[in-house]
């Protein structure tokens, strides 16, 4: 059993940066996909970025590559998601995410994901 809490988000204006950050409880193994996802007013929840836990590989999303770096903290068992040149289309619950068994040709598809946080509002102003 995994559990996820997020924290980091807030109110920014376009062109600022945040940092969110996920704690994780439980046993966390090497080949587990961390993610980090999002999901705005009326839309579907998209991919943002993911980690694989032991060799650190990331992956992005096209819409985030180059402004957003997904790290983590093995020994403190947390996931950051650095978030830099922000736009108000970035704005979003933010959600951590945990995938207990996934391959790269999936990384992106949130029903591989089998733990959830409770989310982190990040809201973008123009």
């Amino acid at each position: 059993q995994v559990q996820l809490v997020e924290s980091g988000g807030g109110l920014v204006q376009a062109g600022d940066s945040l940092r969110l950050s996920c704690a994780a409880s439980g046993r966390i193994f090497s080949g587990y996909f961390m993610g980090w996802f999002r999901q705005a007013p009326g839309k579907e929840r998209e991919f943002a970025a993911a980690i694989i836990w032991g060799v650190g590989s990331t992956y992005y999303a096209v819409s985030v590559k180059g402004r957003f770096t997904i790290s983590r903290d093995n020994a403190k068992n947390m996931v950051y998601l650095q978030m830099n040149s922000l736009k108000p289309e970035d704005t979003a619950v933010y959600y951590c995410a945990a995938s207990t068994f996934n391959t790269i040709g999936f990384i992106g598809l949130y029903t591989k994901y089998d733990y959830w946080g409770q989310g982190t509002q990040v809201t973008v102003s123009s």
